[in-house]
């Protein structure tokens, strides 16, 4: 063991030493995820409204209640916690609600509410449906203000309008969505999705980029002295693997962290979702080994890892959501370990999943993992016989 650590302990020394690695592993993922989720990231495919303030009194149940009624998704929260969300594109309208208009409405005179609409794509006509669910509100209120000037007590009044809306059959337009794609990403935030994929996608290809320290180090001679030790070529290419593994995961811990503090991105369960990028990475610094035990060229095993990160990314839906794909195109992403990787994030992200729900895709990605470990112990071998 002592043997492996020493090894790997080297490989996470030369990674260190070469200062570009900093921007292209830590820095410009999470520039891409800001530019994608800027550009291209959607909210729920329900509109989402936030309310905050009046807690508990009788204007915020009206119009929470009408909003519901009129088919948004309401949640409520402080106000800074609501002012944060639009920011973040987590939802299209923020209702604000001061102690004085809840005393206001109350006493059955006019409140006055701030609205704040986010930046978000659907929000302006999040917005108008908002105005319309506050004008219901508002009508409620001068028709009972009526009946009550009038005489009728206010109980009286209430079920008499509750009378006249049930003896009224109002219009309805239904939307039914027969492609159940839309149903996918409901829930997501502005970036959850993006975050996702550019995760795989950058811990898979500087895993594989680095495949060409393998090279050089058998290029000079260190394999070859490591070995003419008691020291078996596997356990060379797990201590390889295992520095490739620990850059791997601190990469896709510190994308995780960052996109959660910067962004706002829900991971779901912190431990499974670390639990897919531990067992991703693993077979990420496996494939790497593989490649860097068949090249002997350290800027062709750089080239190459490059193209097939981006192949193997592209059809594993780190590029497009793999919800898009035609049957024959899903079938094939199947073999790559980016779209089980992508399944699992999925589950845990946006259906509350448990590890359960995820076990088939661990399952996969640690088979993946040690069938390439197998293989590129096997090929290091042979490697060490050609002349570099």
């Amino acid at each position: 063991m002592n043997s492996i650590l020493s090894v790997a302990g080297v490989e996470i020394r030369r990674f260190l030493r070469d200062k570009s690695n900093i921007f292209f592993v830590f820095v410009f993922p999470l520039l891409l995820i800001l530019l994608l989720g800027s550009q291209f990231g959607a909210g729920s495919g329900q509109a989402h409204v936030s309310l905050a303030g009046g807690s508990g009194t009788a204007l915020e149940r009206k119009i929470a209640g009408q909003l519901e009624a009129d088919g948004l998704r309401v949640t409520s929260g402080r106000p800074d916690t609501v002012r944060a969300e639009l920011s973040r594109g987590r939802t299209d309208v923020g209702v604000f609600i001061s102690d004085a208009a809840a005393s206001a409405f109350g006493a059955g005179q006019p409140a006055g509410l701030e609205v704040v609409m986010s930046s978000q794509a659907g929000a302006q006509a999040a917005l108008q449906r908002v105005r319309a669910s506050v004008q219901a509100v508002a009508t409620e209120q001068r028709q009972r203000a009526v009946l009550e000037n009038a005489g009728v007590t206010g109980d009286k009044a209430a079920d008499a309008l509750k009378q006249a809306r049930e003896s009224v059959q109002l219009p309805r337009l239904e939307l039914i969505d027969t492609g159940n794609v839309s149903q996918q990403f409901t829930g997501l935030g502005q970036f959850d999705l993006g975050a996702a994929q550019q995760l795989l996608l950058f811990v898979f290809l500087s895993s594989l980029t680095g495949s060409a320290t393998l090279i050089q180090a058998r290029r000079l001679g260190v394999i070859a002295r490591v070995m003419a030790a008691p020291v078996t070529s596997g356990r060379v290419i797990a201590g390889q693997a295992l520095g490739r593994f620990g850059i791997a995961v601190v990469q896709g811990g510190y994308i995780m962290l960052g996109t959660a503090l910067l962004f706002g991105v829900d991971w779901g369960n912190p431990f499974l979702a670390g639990l897919i990028l531990a067992v991703f990475s693993a077979v990420a610094a496996a494939a790497a080994m593989v490649i860097g035990s068949i090249l002997d060229n350290d800027a062709a095993a750089s080239g190459i890892g490059v193209g097939a990160g981006l192949v193997l990314a592209g059809l594993g839906g780190s590029m497009v959501p793999p919800e898009f794909f035609s049957e024959t195109l899903q079938s094939v992403s199947r073999a790559t370990p980016h779209r089980w990787a992508y399944d699992a994030f999925a589950e845990v992200q946006r259906h509350d999943g448990g590890l359960l729900d995820i076990l088939p895709q661990l399952g996969v990605l640690a088979a993946m993992a040690a069938g390439l470990l197998v293989v590129g112990a096997l090929l290091l071998r042979r490697s060490l016989s050609r002349a570099l």
